[in-house]
C-alpha cells in the first residue's frame, strides 16, 4: 500500500490465534472498505462474498465527503437488504448489537451530516499529542497546560513571522508543496524521449494553446488534401511543432513590443538536454517513487491514474477519430526534473496499461493486467495532473491486480498544527451504486440453496 495509507496489516497479523491485533480505527476502516472486498473474492462462495462485498460498498457511500441527501433513501433500503443476506448466510451469533446499528447510520447521516464531522481520528490523534506533553507523571494535568499554553503562543508569534525559519515547529504540510526527496542522477537522454516529454509540457501549457491552434491551421492550409484526416493531422502536429514554435517565438521576440512571456520564451528554446532523474518526488504532498524504488521497499507508491482527453480511434483504419475522456493506469518508470534555464518542470515516464489490458467487472472492481503495456509514442505525464492509485494482486485471476484509489487528504491548516486539520480522509469507492439484488436472487436460484443456513424456523412477518 501507499505510504501512510494504513499500519504494516502484516504487523497485526497472529498466525498462532487467527487474529488481527492492534489495529487502530483507520485501519479497520480502510480494512473495510477497499481491502476485504478484495481479499475475499477467491474465499468465499460467491453468494456469502457478495452480501459482504454489498457491506463494504455501503461504508464507502457512508464515509464519503459529499453526501447526496436525495440517495439516503436508497442507501437505507439497500442496507436493510444487505443486513437480510448476511443472516441467510451466517450463524446467529455473528449478529450482536454492533452489527444491527449499522441500519441507523443512514439517519444519522440524514440528521447530523457527512460521517466525518464526527469520527474520533482527531481526538485519537490528539490524546497521543497530550500524552507526550506529560514530563510528571504525578501532576499530568499541569504539565498539559503549561506546555499547550507555551505551544500555542509559539504558533501564534508564526503567524506574523511566516518567512521565517522556525525552531521547534512542524513545518507547513501545504498540498502545494512540490520537491525531490532523494538525489539526482544527471543523465543525457535520448532526444526522441526528450522531444516527448517537452512535447507533453507544451501541450498542457495556458500560454502555449494559442500557438498550437495557429500550427494546425498552418498545417491544413499546406496541406490541403489532408485537412479532413484528423489522425493524419495529429501526427503531423506531434512531429512539427517544437520546431515551428522555436522559430515562432523567435521571430516575435524580434518585434518591437512583442507581447512574448519570459516563461513562453524559455519553454520555446526547450529543455536541457542533462536530465536530473530522481528516485522519489514529493507532488501536493503525495510521495511518489519509481517502480525500482517500491520494489526494494514495503511501501508501493509508482502507481499513477490520469483521467484525460484523447483520440479514440474505431480501427486501425479509423481516420476520423473522436475526442473524449479516458482514464489511463501506470507505473512510474522514471521522474524527470526538465530544466528550462528559469524554472522546471516535474514530469513522470511510465509504463501505461494498455486498453487490452484492462477490464471492469460485475461488482465495480477495475482489473489490470501490468504486463500488457501501450501508448508507447505517449510515455509523459505532467506530475502535477496524476492521482495515485495501488495495485493489488486478484486472488481470484492470476496475472491481474486490482486497481485501489489512495485516499483524498485535505489539509486545511497553514501553521503546521495538523492535530485536527486532516479530518477529511475519503476512500474512493468501486462503484457508484448497490449491485443489483434481483441478479443475486436468480444466482442464489441457481445454486439451489446450497450455501443458505438450516437449522432455524422460518419467521413470518406481516
Amino acid at each position: 500500500v501507499p505510504e501512510g495509507y494504513s499500519s504494516n496489516i502484516k504487523n497485526l497479523v497472529s498466525l498462532q490465534d487467527s487474529r488481527l491485533l492492534g489495529l487502530k480505527s483507520h485501519d479497520c476502516h480502510t480494512l473495510m472498505q477497499q481491502l476485504l472486498p478484495v481479499a475475499i473474492r477467491s474465499v468465499l462462495e460467491k453468494p456469502a462474498r457478495y452480501a459482504i462485498t454489498r457491506l463494504c460498498f455501503f461504508f464507502n457511500a457512508i464515509c464519503a465527503k459529499t453526501v447526496d441527501v436525495s440517495k439516503l433513501d436508497k442507501l437505507e433500503e439497500d442496507v436493510v437488504v444487505t443486513l437480510c443476506l448476511l443472516e441467510k448466510y451466517f450463524p446467529p451469533s455473528f449478529f450482536d448489537i454492533m452489527v444491527h446499528l449499522v441500519v441507523h447510520l443512514v439517519r444519522e447521516v440524514r440528521l447530523c451530516g457527512p460521517v466525518y464531522f464526527r469520527w474520533m481520528y482527531p481526538f485519537e490523534r490528539y490524546m497521543k499529542v497530550l500524552k507526550g506533553y506529560v514530563q510528571n507523571r504525578t501532576r499530568p494535568e499541569g504539565c498539559i497546560a503549561e506546555r499547550y499554553i507555551a505551544e500555542e503562543a509559539v504558533e501564534f508569534c508564526t503567524q506574523h513571522l511566516s518567512d521565517v525559519s522556525t525552531v521547534g515547529v512542524p513545518s507547513s504540510q501545504k498540498m502545494g508543496v512540490s520537491k525531490p526527496l532523494s538525489g539526482c542522477t544527471v543523465s543525457v537522454v535520448d532526444q526522441d524521449l526528450l522531444n516527448q516529454a517537452h512535447l507533453y509540457v507544451l501541450e498542457n501549457t495556458e500560454e502555449v494553446l494559442p500557438y498550437i491552434e495557429q500550427h494546425m491551421i498552418h498545417i491544413k492550409t499546406a496541406y490541403p488534401k489532408f485537412r479532413k484526416r484528423t489522425k493524419w493531422l495529429q501526427d503531423k502536429h506531434n512531429s512539427t511543432f517544437i520546431q515551428w514554435l522555436r522559430f515562432k517565438v523567435q521571430s516575435e521576440l524580434e518585434e518591437d513590443n512583442h507581447g512574448v512571456s519570459e516563461n513562453l520564451r524559455w519553454l520555446a528554446a526547450g529543455p536541457n538536454m542533462a536530465v536530473p532523474l530522481y528516485r522519489s518526488y514529493l507532488i501536493k504532498g503525495i510521495k511518489f517513487n519509481i517502480k525500482a524504488q517500491d520494489d526494494v521497499r514495503t511501501t508501493q507508491n509508482s502507481g499513477v491514474y490520469l483521467l484525460a482527453q484523447t483520440m479514440q480511434v474505431a480501427s486501425a483504419k479509423d481516420k476520423n477519430p473522436i475526442l473524449s475522456n479516458m482514464g489511463f493506469y501506470g507505473v512510474i518508470q522514471e521522474i524527470w526534473d526538465l530544466d528550462y534555464q528559469k524554472f522546471t518542470i516535474p514530469v513522470f515516464r511510465c509504463d501505461w496499461i494498455d486498453s487490452s489490458g484492462l477490464v471492469v467487472d460485475e461488482l465495480g472492481f477495475t482489473l489490470v493486467d501490468l504486463s500488457k503495456i501501450g501508448h508507447r509514442n505517449d510515455q509523459f505525464v505532467l506530475a502535477s495532473q496524476v492521482k495515485q492509485i495501488f495495485f493489488v494482486d486478484d486472488p481470484m485471476h492470476r496475472g491481474w491486480s486490482v486497481v485501489l484509489s489512495m485516499p483524498n487528504r485535505e489539509y486545511n491548516d497553514v501553521i503546521g498544527d495538523e492535530v485536527l486539520g486532516d479530518v477529511i480522509i475519503e476512500c474512493e469507492p468501486f462503484t457508484r451504486g448497490m449491485p443489483n439484488v434481483d441478479t443475486f436472487d436468480e444466482l442464489v436460484g441457481e445454486l439451489g440453496g446450497q450455501n443458505i443456513r438450516d437449522g432455524c424456523e422460518d419467521i413470518w412477518i406481516e
